[in-house]
């Protein structure tokens, strides 16, 4: 059996950088099971007429403006909602273009091009989809969650020798291995694959490497084969879902949003009741959820040196 591991980030992993947080993510699968979830997914996104559309969490839940500006937008069909809104934004973008200041330009025609394909649903129908899919994930029981979410101002890389980056890749890999051990099957394996981008995809490929050659602090590696398969999320839907996941970490650890994080959560790696495949890296006094869930008992450890 072999388990495809799909991986993505959220928030940035310079300091300062955007974010209070980082946060890498990955969802493993077995690859016959593949199929089915593509197609689960894909069915929840036909009834929005999204197939044809990257699913993108942080877009998709975004507040479209213009949508409150446009009148009896809510009473439209998705049709007429579309024709409405890109009236909108061309004029805005006309409006814009005339401006001294090329800033809000440049930024409206990124942000347009980013929602464009998501127009047609109200703020409400794009948190359900969500919400719905969000749900389907949870009852994977085939699927198995890995994280590390790492709030930057308790993270020192003087002290760890490592970046925020590749601290977070080497315990998303390590989780990872030490789950395929488990299994207690020699023909198991693993593969991480990765949303494609140039600097990281060096980074970590250079880093799985020496991870198969000396292994990470915390496991050899056996199991995962290869170094990471770096493909364009908006082609792979899977990927797609771990950027879900990400996300919905994100919000939380920042915002305290938990709503889609109690789905997520479920499909952690867990062992004796302890959700060793989910970290958060914070304050010794965390008791978040995510805390309370990676130690036994919700009994609270330094998590410096959890697993």
């Amino acid at each position: 059996m072999t388990y495809l591991c799909y991986v993505d980030e959220s928030g940035t992993p310079e300091l300062p950088g955007t974010s209070s947080h980082f946060v890498l993510a990955g969802l493993a699968i077995p690859i016959e099971r593949w199929s089915q979830a593509d197609g689960e997914v894909t069915e929840i996104l036909k009834r929005y007429e999204l197939d044809q559309e990257e699913l993108h969490t942080a877009w998709l839940l975004r507040s479209y403006s213009e949508q409150s500006k446009i009148s009896g937008f809510e009473r439209m069909d998705w049709a007429a909602r579309r024709s409405a809104v890109q009236r909108y934004r061309a004029g805005e973008i006309l409006r814009l273009r005339k401006a001294k200041n090329p800033k809000p330009h440049n930024q409206a025609k990124k942000n347009y091009a980013k929602t464009s394909g998501y127009t047609h649903l109200t703020i409400d129908d794009r948190r359900k989809l969500i919400s719905e899919i969000a749900d389907k994930v949870s009852k994977w029981d085939f699927a198995v969650l890995f994280f590390e979410a790492i709030d930057k101002l308790h993270f020192d890389e003087n002290r760890t020798g490592r970046t925020v980056g590749d601290q977070a890749f080497e315990q998303v890999v390590s989780r990872f291995e030490q789950f395929l051990t488990r299994q207690g099957d020699p023909k198991i394996h693993g593969l991480l694959v990765h949303d494609n981008n140039e600097t990281v995809a060096k980074k970590h490929t250079a880093l799985m490497r020496r991870f198969h050659e000396e292994g990470t602090i915390w496991a050899k590696i056996h199991h995962i084969n290869e170094t990471p398969l770096f493909v364009d999320s908006k082609l792979t839907r899977m990927v797609q879902i771990a950027d879900l996941c990400s996300y919905a970490i994100r919000r939380f650890v920042e915002n305290s949003e938990n709503t889609l994080l109690e789905s997520i959560l479920t499909r952690a790696d867990t062992v004796d009741r302890v959700a060793v495949g989910a970290r958060h890296y914070t304050s010794l006094n965390c008791t978040c959820l995510i805390c309370n869930a990676h130690t036994p008992w919700g009994k609270k450890k330094n998590i410096r040196k959890a697993l």
